[in-house]
């Protein structure tokens, strides 16, 4: 019998599904921002462009800044 990889429950094995929905929620939004960097990077590459600096972009959403 293996021990499940189960995000849904704790270090103890106890459901937490308070934490599971935090993660969950980051996961999502880190999804949501590499979409847009791959975005980016493709329009810049169709219209001849390269990237030289750091981009920095804000989230309407949350007010999180990406660096």
């Amino acid at each position: 019998m293996g021990i499940k990889n189960d995000c849904r429950r704790n270090a103890e094995g106890y459901s937490d599904p308070t934490a599971y929905e935090a993660l969950k929620n980051m996961e999502q939004e880190e999804e949501r921002f590499h979409k847009l960097l791959d975005i980016i990077f493709a329009l810049c590459e169709l219209s001849d462009f390269h990237i030289e600096e750091r981009i920095v972009i804000k989230d309407k959403r949350t007010g999180r800044i990406w660096r």
